[in-house]
């Protein structure tokens, strides 16, 4: 459920039988990566206890306008709930609460927030069968639509009254996989395939040491994150790194040497539709590698080196439908280097950043870029953490792709 991953999820809870559901409903949110906030009717406490969803989703439960910490009352703001989260599911949401939905009623706290949210909001009706089917239900439901919230469709089956038809709230596992597709078709970078490199090359002296540098991927694994997110189907070619990543869009290719990295680039190039080369890889490799140690001797130790293969020119030179991202870090004459490496290797975009800017460069948590495109025009962007720069540059890419 990879739609879900990172989520902020508010749950809504209304007063009818179905709300025991909404246990399920809160683990299957966690079990995805989404954090749940839960906030209910008063009446809703007689069906489900805030006590079991406050336990489940680990966070506090809301159905009053005050609550209470350490004897002191505070005010729980609806405002705030409906600006914390990415989408809102009012589940189940009853014929009572469908109707003050539909009119604006404003009487109690999950009312107060909905109307404050800022987010997509679901609902999945819950009642009766002649309640389901009666026209004021269809119309409110309809008047809902109307206002951009999404129905997930009321089922078949045994119903709380001992009748059996359509009123039944969908099951949980259901709710759960209608929020994910909807998520996923509106991604906008769905049935994208996008091919990342991260982190430094290591290029062998003899079997201990080795030539590298200080990158630590972190870059390139904040931007195989992003697109992820961003619904894309993810190469991550990583060289050695210490960063994680478990998103289930992303696959994880790990090499060692600039040539490793060579070769995997180009088996995986042909299929991308975005490329962005964010690895630092060595320019030069050593001519000769020692099969044993070398000692240590009072001699000079002088190690012929040979350029590496150039992995950015050469994808540049057979690309055809790709977007391609070059990263250039730089210590002087910045942008003239970097708009020669744009040009150089028939790039669509380049992503700029100087060891001379503080809080930039290898082995940060924060960079301050500046990207320049194929008409060397330049967005320059403040010092930012990785994942706020990871989304900077994605922001241009689907900017440049919709030109």
């Amino acid at each position: 459920m990879a739609a879900l991953s990172g989520k902020k999820v508010l749950l809504g809870i209304t007063a009818g039988i179905a709300a025991y559901k909404t246990t399920f409903l809160v683990r299957l949110f966690i079990k995805a990566g989404a954090e749940v906030k839960v906030v209910m009717t008063p009446a809703a406490k007689d069906f489900v206890t805030p006590l079991t969803l406050s336990a489940l989703s680990n966070n506090p439960v809301f159905y009053s306008f005050v609550g209470k910490e350490e004897n002191e009352e505070l005010w729980n703001s609806h405002v705030e709930l409906g600006l914390w989260a990415d989408f809102m599911l009012i589940a189940p949401a009853t014929a009572n609460t469908l109707s003050k939905m539909a009119d604006g009623i404003c009487d109690n706290l999950l009312l107060a927030t909905y109307l404050s949210a800022k987010c997509p909001v679901y609902f999945a009706p819950t009642m009766d069968l002649d309640m389901y089917q009666h026209p004021s239900t269809k119309e409110n439901i309809e008047k809902l639509q109307s206002f951009g919230n999404i129905c997930i469709p009321a089922t078949s089956g045994f119903l709380a009254s001992g009748l059996e038809g359509e009123g039944r709230m969908a099951e949980p596992e259901d709710i759960v996989q209608f929020i994910e597709a909807d998520l996923l078709s509106k991604l906008p970078l769905k049935n994208k395939k996008v091919l990342i490199t991260a982190g430094p090359t290591y290029e062998a002296i003899d079997p201990v040491r080795f030539i590298g540098n200080h990158s630590s991927g972190k870059m390139g694994f904040e931007l195989a994150n992003r697109a992820a997110q961003l619904g894309a189907q993810v190469i991550l070619i990583s060289g050695p790194s210490n960063e994680k990543i478990s998103h289930s869009f992303i696959k994880r290719i790990d090499v060692i040497s600039a040539d490793e990295m060579y070769h995997a680039t180009h088996k995986s190039f042909e299929d991308a539709d975005i490329v962005i080369m964010a690895a630092a890889v060595a320019d030069y490799k050593p001519v000769e590698v020692s099969n044993q140690k070398i000692k240590k001797s009072a001699a000079n130790l002088t190690i012929n080196l040979v350029p590496t293969q150039d992995i950015l020119a050469s994808l540049g030179s057979k690309k055809t439908k790709q977007f391609i991202v070059g990263f250039a870090l730089e210590t002087n004459n910045e942008v003239e280097n970097a708009e020669k490496k744009l040009v150089a290797k028939n790039l669509d975009l380049i992503v700029l950043n100087s060891l001379n800017d503080e809080g930039a460069g290898f082995q940060k948590s924060t960079n301050k870029i500046t990207i320049i495109d194929k008409f060397k025009k330049k967005s320059e962007f403040s010092l930012k953490s990785k994942a706020a720069v990871a989304q900077d540059i994605f922001d241009v890419i689907i900017s440049k792709l919709h030109e």
